[in-house]
């Protein structure tokens, strides 16, 4: 992402000190403690403030001194395009959303994950073709920006990012040696640039339908079985077929477990040591049954999920709530899996029809 001096556009030097009698970047390290979302009251406070809370050095000092916070980042499909929205209350309140900036292009089956305070949407396609293209969506500020190109074209692959970099693995056809060479990559947004990933042939599949990243191991579910890579080890290996017919829907990792929902729409963990599904227990009075109109991520450590609901109960059935439940998960004793429903809400109220096609959640 490129990294402006200010988001405000004013000038420092004719700036008043932020706060008086303290060095500007003491004052700065202050700000960086108060909670994100107080920013839009402290830009009224003065022009250095605003300028101050608008600059890429205070989420440089956020994340310095770990005082970061997660948000919750849903993108709805409505009559064929893609609707970006944010929640923008605190942590202790009722979640809302409010919509974002459209992205510039409507791709259909990109990749979609985050790296610091960045949303990367990677690949996908425009009236059937693929391109490699790669749109980041800068969290801080509200904005797009294009990035540095793949080595080739792909739509529906799988990403996921570890230490800083992010990889791609399928989602392009091997018909040509350039193709096959490259049909794993890996992105380093410090220096922009793409490089191949070496990879065995036999497991280059094309369509990716699921992806995860659970410690080092990048986890990547083709259409039969699926592709392991240890991205600290470079090495790689068939996903265990326990996995393979266990996972269904979009996933997420909470403390290297992988939940997803079974056949009868329960919540289940799969522990990769273990190599066994464990259902979720704890939950079952407090939630529906979750089959193909859900989505999962990991929210500061909790387990989090978004549905559709049956409407906002207006009787007019022109509209449908998008609903989220925050659960406290964590081992038993026995080994099993145990959950606890922190809080649940209506987030949104969409149009009939509206479908989730991702929930993410971005720190920064």
């Amino acid at each position: 992402m490129a990294d402006p001096t200010t988001a405000g556009g004013s000038d420092p030097s004719c700036l008043q000190p932020l706060i008086s009698n303290l060095p500007d970047d003491i004052s700065l390290q202050v700000l960086a403690r108060v909670p994100r979302f107080h920013y839009p009251v402290l830009s009224l406070v003065s022009k250095s403030w605003r300028s101050a809370v608008n600059s890429v050095e205070l989420f440089r000092t956020r994340s310095r001194l770990r005082t970061t916070q997660s948000s919750l980042y849903l993108i709805l499909r409505i009559d064929s395009s893609f609707h970006w929205y944010s929640e923008q209350n605190p942590p202790t309140a009722k979640r809302t959303l409010i919509p974002l900036p459209s992205m510039p292009q409507h791709l259909v089956g990109s990749s979609v994950l985050t790296l610091g305070p960045g949303v990367y949407v990677i690949g996908g396609s425009i009236n059937d073709i693929p391109s490699n293209s790669l749109w980041i969506f800068d969290c801080r500020f509200n904005r797009w920006e294009k990035g540095p190109r793949m080595r080739v074209a792909r739509e529906f692959s799988a990403a996921g990012a570890w230490d800083g970099k992010i990889y791609v693995i399928g989602g392009c056809n091997v018909d040509n040696w350039s193709r096959s060479i490259n049909w794993a990559e890996v992105f380093d947004p410090s220096t922009g640039l793409w490089s191949a990933v070496p990879s065995e042939i036999e497991l280059r599949d094309k369509w990716m339908h699921a992806s995860a990243m659970i410690g080092s191991r990048f986890y990547a579910m083709a259409d039969r079985g699926g592709v392991v890579y240890d991205v600290g080890g470079g090495e790689w290996g068939n996903v265990p077929k326990r996995l393979d017919l266990g996972w269904r829907g979009r996933a997420t990792v909470v403390d290297n477990v992988l939940y997803c929902y079974d056949y009868l729409g329960k919540i289940r963990g799969y522990d990769v040591e273990e190599d066994v599904w464990k259902e979720l227990r704890g939950v079952e009075k407090g939630l529906p049954k979750f089959l193909c109109s859900s989505t999962m991520v990991n929210l500061e450590g909790k387990l989090c999920v978004v549905w559709e609901g049956k409407g906002n109960g207006n009787g007019n059935g022109k509209e449908v709530d998008i609903m989220c439940a925050e659960i406290d998960v964590k081992r038993d004793i026995d080994g099993g899996l145990s959950g606890t429903i922190l809080k649940m809400d209506v987030i949104f109220v969409a149009p009939k029809g509206a479908s989730i096609s991702h929930c993410l959640a971005v720190q920064f």
